[in-house]
């Protein structure tokens, strides 16, 4: 079993710096999870504490029914993967692979069906011979992969793999990472894995599920599509989605018998099941909110539970297929994502030009104005 348990986690650093607070985590056997956050949130800290390349200050980590805490590295069954690659520049492809294998004295028959069984896995047997210096970035990412797998760790670790390649390259490996877990998984060899990135994307694709952090405090762990469609809180919506969620400070109002929003000198009447949900919680009128809308719930043209608002266009980024259309609601800038074959008479418009725009408020996201807790789980 490689599960991984982690129990009020801490790190305080010499000068008395507090980098991570209190984390409680387990991540499951086999499980491929993604901690995700911006820079400084100490997602590579919390990485680098559970390898055992930072102590930990306070709390107990367990990888399946050990207490690793005052483990070495070499010790824990890991094998960790570094934005760098980190490969000896006088060694072959080859002997890069085999290196960890030959410091552990393994016999030379099974180290060798280590490393060609490890490059057949990753497509580089015609790269055993040549030197570092000879491979492109992801060919060298590649080889750290493949030492990685040949040591057959109960747990994989890597650190922003990715991102030192090119948009396209990066892609592309997203893919192969992936499907060379499901691939172990499906083998039999363990390969439980956690992946750090800043890089929402390969968070969204890449994870089973994600752990979402910021300043050294877990926001919310679950499956992609959760995160997306019910963030738990204002900074999760925001950093989760590209383009990011339309988020800004409104009140609520009373309208008839039932409650409105008001934000960019417009009044939107909120459907009745969310109306319901604030009373309950917020206390109702007058109190301050966060309003928050993806841009796919914006639209060109009126779609059920959406309500108009006129607007002022500000520019507009042609995607290809789509359109992200911004533009304000008063003095409240917003975005929209626009199908590229619904623009109609919109992509004549120049900035200035006054437009309406549908939003879905059945969709809608309201959040607590001080904690930004969201006010309708």
């Amino acid at each position: 079993m490689a599960q991984l348990s982690l129990k009020k986690i801490e790190k305080v650093y010499p000068n008395g710096f507090k980098a991570v607070h209190g984390v409680d985590l387990e991540v499951r056997d086999g499980e491929f999870m993604v901690f995700v956050g911006p820079s400084g949130c100490a997602k590579s800290t919390l990485l680098r504490m559970i390898a055992g390349l930072e102590t930990i200050s306070g709390g107990e980590l367990r990888i399946g029914e050990q207490r690793v805490n005052e483990l070495a590295p070499k010790q824990r069954g890991i094998a960790m993967v570094f934005q760098n690659y980190a490969l000896y520049p006088h060694m072959k492809v080859y002997d890069n692979l085999a290196f960890g294998l030959k410091l552990a004295g393994t016999p030379k028959a099974e180290l060798d069906q280590r490393v060609r069984h490890a490059a057949q896995l990753l497509e580089m047997e015609h790269l055993l011979d040549r030197y570092p210096k000879q491979l492109s970035g992801g060919q060298a990412q590649r080889v750290a992969v493949g030492r990685a797998i040949v040591k057959k760790p109960e747990v994989f670790l890597f650190d922003e793999p990715l991102s030192n390649l090119d948009a396209k390259l990066r892609a592309a490996m997203r893919v192969r990472l992936t499907e060379l877990h499901r691939t172990l998984r499906e083998s039999g060899q363990p390969a439980t894995t956690i992946y750090v990135t800043h890089d929402q994307v390969e968070a969204m694709t890449m994870g089973e599920r994600i752990c979402v952090l910021k300043e050294g405090v877990i926001q919310q762990v679950d499956t992609p599509t959760a995160l997306y469609d019910r963030p738990a809180n204002a900074f999760v919506a925001s950093f989760i989605g590209s383009p990011e969620m339309n988020i800004h400070d409104a009140t609520l109002q009373s309208q008839g018998a039932g409650l409105a929003i008001a934000i960019g000198g417009q009044v939107l009447p909120l459907p009745e099941v969310k109306a319901a949900k604030l009373v309950q919680r917020n206390g109702g009128q007058g109190a301050a909110i966060k309003f928050g809308l993806r841009p796919e719930h914006v639209s060109s043209l009126p779609r059920p539970g959406s309500v108009e608002v006129p607007s002022t266009l500000r520019f507009m980024e042609h995607m290809g297929s789509e359109v992200f259309v911004h533009f304000d609601i008063g003095t409240v800038p917003m975005t929209a994502r626009v199908p590229a074959d619904q623009l109609g008479g919109l992509g004549e418009k120049t900035r200035g030009t006054a437009h309406a725009f549908w939003l879905q408020l059945n969709q809608a996201h309201l959040f607590d104005a001080a904690s930004g807790a969201n006010l309708l789980l």
